[in-house]
């Protein structure tokens, strides 16, 4: 092997779901700027303190505009004292007062526990008493015991500024809590005082307010890639077509609609759009999409070569249900050979990657309970013996990892901390690997060609996280009655522009493929109610948009979850 021989690509997708109550209203889930403090400020830590290290990181839209806001809405509630649309943030300023009743006090308590206890709560002593002193579990999803609602009622306000507090601090990234500030409030332990809230909201202002630049900063460098997800991370292939469901899944039950109508259309309006918003932010329009969930189909290739993209990806199950598809031989299934090249498919100029799922999954579900020297030497080696396969013609082949950049860290000692560090060190001065980024290898790598490329996601291959099964499929139902509502005031002329603009980006939010994910008796109760509350709470907004009545079922709940499912439902193991 020649030095630099095997190219490996990094990519992490950032991708949060709009969590506004319509476009302009409370945010219903905090996750957003909790991401931005932790995940989003370490992950670019990481890359400005290596910079020979590349790879590609991939932001959905919906989420760049969300930073943004938090960014804004902190800049005035610290300069005027508006409050925020955020109602944790309101608390925590004090520009809301602590409620009194216990109902409201219980979920303060709950929503102040909604993390990773072993990572996040326990190996902070002050954090963890003020939760053990009230009977608390540390678990948000327990609900707390009669003692605890015994005593919500006599504790004083200062109790719950110090929990929010400790909330706050324990989500600080890696990075923000070396600084003086927070090993102060850290040492501090109690009795934050409202100077001490703000200071530490001027520094969680301070990140939001900097991260896109500082993303933006290292894509200019050339040290990394920036690419994007379609507007309101929607599954692209499902809104083309109902029937993409069924290369990797022939038999399960499809809604009841026969099509999601005009999705096409839609489709490409989610990939304008989100390039018009991309390109605001980084100033560049970016050279390849990591299509929602992966979820490929030739349709959706079609539309990505009529924008003239450079690249997409997907899973390795999408890649063994192409070579099925396009004839290859159970010798070139078992060897793999072809998961680590390009792939042309016939008749299509974007170029395809396949992730690899085991080495995506290490980092995803496996390596936060190892020390972080062994996991990095295990992933290396992984790499190595990939590469002593190809051995002289390693350089013309590229192994992708690809996977959430958000939350496998909280799994993680000190958010992944010493595993990433160690990663990046390692990486970016390997004799033998080559970290580069997708537009490159697009660019210089053999593409091998493939007559088909299957329909699926990179969750198992096909799209049964999102369609098939009673819940998910009344989700489409729901949303194709809304969007056939919106097609008959659209064509009926019955809304001027601003008006029509208002409507076509909150049916992008309900076309998002969160909802979907969710829903389902295999994921977290809480979780689902968190999230298919806020899916009928958006579908309502669209129609209220339209000026039509929304429909009564909207009012009853469509799925309920009481499962148990890794890493809280929030990522999917594929190896």
């Amino acid at each position: 092997m020649t030095a630099k021989s095997l190219n490996v690509v990094l990519c992490w997708h950032m991708h949060q779901p709009y969590y506004r109550e319509g476009l302009k209203g409370a945010y219903h889930l905090p996750w957003v700027y909790l991401h931005g403090i932790k995940d989003y400020s370490d992950m670019a830590a990481h890359l400005e303190r290596y910079p020979l290290m590349r790879a590609v990181v991939n932001f959905a839209p919906v989420l760049l505009e969300q930073l943004d806001d938090y960014a804004q809405q902190l800049d005035v509630l610290l300069k005027h004292g508006k409050p925020t649309q955020d109602h944790m943030l309101n608390l925590l300023s004090g520009v809301e007062r602590i409620p009194s009743d216990v109902a409201s006090r219980l979920r303060i308590v709950q929503d102040c526990q909604r993390c990773h206890a072993p990572r996040m709560i326990h190996p902070y002593p002050a954090f963890h008493r003020l939760l053990r002193m009230i009977g608390a579990t540390g678990d948000a999803a327990a609900g707390g015991s009669a003692d605890l609602h015994a005593h919500l009622g006599y504790l004083s306000e200062q109790y719950f500024l110090d929990l929010l507090t400790w909330y706050h601090l324990a989500w600080l990234g890696n990075s923000l809590r070396q600084l003086p500030l927070v090993q102060r409030l850290m040492a501090q332990e109690t009795g934050f005082s409202a100077a001490d809230r703000h200071e530490l909201l001027h520094l969680m202002q301070h990140c939001m307010a900097g991260l896109i630049p500082r993303y933006r900063a290292l894509a200019e460098r050339g040290q990394v890639e920036l690419s994007m997800t379609p507007y309101g991370h929607p599954i692209v292939p499902l809104l083309n077509d109902f029937g993409n469901l069924r290369d990797a899944l022939p038999e399960v039950p499809v809604p009841d609609a026969p099509a999601y109508p005009g999705g096409a259309a839609r489709s490409r309006w989610h990939l304008q759009h989100g390039v018009e918003v991309f390109e605001r932010y980084f100033g560049i329009k970016p050279a390849g999409v990591w299509l929602s969930e992966g979820g490929v189909s030739e349709d959706a290739l079609a539309q990505l070569d009529e924008m003239e993209f450079a690249w997409t990806a997907s899973g390795e199950g999408v890649w063994r249900n192409s070579c099925v598809k396009s004839g290859c031989s159970e010798e070139v299934l078992q060897s793999r050979h072809t998961l680590f090249s390009p792939s042309r498919i016939d008749g299509f100029k974007t170029r395809v990657f396949f992730r690899d799922d085991g080495l995506s999954d290490l980092i995803g579900f496996k390596y936060s309970d190892w020390h972080a020297d062994d996991a990095v030497a295990d992933f290396i080696r992984h790499l190595e013996n990939i590469a002593t396969f190809f051995g002289k013609d390693a350089n013309r082949h590229v192994v992708s990892v690809i996977l959430d950049g958000e939350n496998a860290w909280e799994y993680y000692p000190d958010n992944g901390h010493h595993f990433l560090d160690a990663l990046y060190a390692t990486l970016s001065s390997h004799p033998t690997l080559k970290v580069s980024t997708f537009a490159e290898q697009a660019a210089h790598a053999p593409a091998i060609p493939m007559k088909r490329l299957a329909a699926g996601s990179w969750v198992y291959g096909s799209f049964s996280t999102w369609i098939g099964s009673d819940d998910k499929n009344r989700g489409w139902d729901y949303l194709v009655a809304a969007k056939q509502a919106y097609d008959s005031v659209v064509a009926a002329g019955k809304l001027n522009a601003d008006q029509l603009a208002l409507a076509t980006r909150q049916l992008a939010v309900c076309e998002g493929s969160d909802w979907f994910w969710w829903f389902g008796d295999y994921n977290p109760s809480g979780s689902v109610s968190d999230f298919e509350q806020l899916y009928r709470t958006q579908l309502r907004e669209l129609y209220r948009l339209l000026g039509v009545a929304p429909p009564a079922l909207l009012d009853v709940p469509l799925s309920s979850g009481g499962g148990w499912v890794e890493n809280a439902g929030t990522m999917r193991r594929n190896a």
